[in-house]
């Protein structure tokens, strides 16, 4: 796998967008399970528990990280298959992050954005997603996952660069 890093930065009143994407030659639905169904999202990030839809929290436990830490993932929006807005919450603070899920030739495009504040690090930051990202494709392909130490630190004097650019 190419662990060429591919996210930006975009400026917003709040903060920064940080924004990745990825293509997979699957149909916009399938591709909507592997981020919506907690079967398939164990496989690449995590698995959940409860009831789900906009207004819920569930219980989201991230199964390939070092003691499979557990924290509230409170559903802000659910419009299947198209977009998921999300903010996980744990002892560090509050995660905001959307999915946008689109055609692209064929198959289909997924687009995080996690909106950081200004005290959030990028360069911390923007190679975890790219490593889920990847381990996403991974687990879809039915291929082993994918190494963390590939992308962190590696990947952190990409992002250090991009939030060290001037802003529009």
């Amino acid at each position: 796998m190419n662990t060429t890093p591919t996210g930006s930065l975009v400026a917003t009143a709040e903060g920064r967008d940080l924004r990745l994407a990825r293509t997979l030659d699957v149909p916009v639905e399938e591709l909507w399970a592997w981020l919506t169904e907690p079967e398939k999202t164990a496989r690449w990030i995590g698995g959940w528990s409860g009831t789900p839809g906009a207004g819920s929290t569930v219980r989201f436990t991230l199964n390939i990280e070092e003691g499979t830490p557990t924290s509230d993932l409170a559903i802000i929006a659910c419009e299947p298959p198209r977009h998921l807005a999300v903010r996980l919450s744990d002892e560090a603070g509050g995660w905001p992050l959307e999915v946008f899920v689109a055609e692209a030739g064929g198959g289909s495009t997924v687009t995080l954005v996690h909106h950081l504040d200004l005290s959030a690090d990028p360069a911390d930051v923007g190679p975890g997603w790219e490593y889920y990202l990847d381990n996403l494709l991974a687990a879809q392909a039915g291929a082993a996952p994918v190494k963390f130490e590939d992308y962190f630190p590696a990947q952190s004097s990409y992002y250090a660069g991009l939030a060290a650019q001037p802003e529009d």
